[in-house]
């Protein structure tokens, strides 16, 4: 009997989810593959104080000949 993994099977733990990531790529001669602190440049800030409070939204214009031209295509751009 072979054994099958069912989809309502709980998962490993992730100390053994990652020794098992880490033993395959040792086996298929991965090399070891690390981010320096350089390669992430600066992060951007995730803090509510630095967020503007509104933001003003963008103006859209409608020219004359784009309306009429919306008006005869029966687009109604008002």
């Amino acid at each position: 009997m072979s054994y099958q993994r069912l989809a309502y099977d709980d998962q490993d733990t992730t100390v053994q989810m990652h020794s098992d990531c880490t033993a395959c790529a040792s086996q298929m001669g991965l090399p070891e593959q690390t981010i320096s602190a350089d390669a992430l440049g600066t992060v951007p800030s995730i803090e509510f104080e630095d967020f503007p409070r509104e933001i003003a939204k963008p103006v859209i214009t409608v020219s004359e000949a784009a309306a009429h031209l919306a008006a005869r295509l029966h687009l109604h751009l008002d």
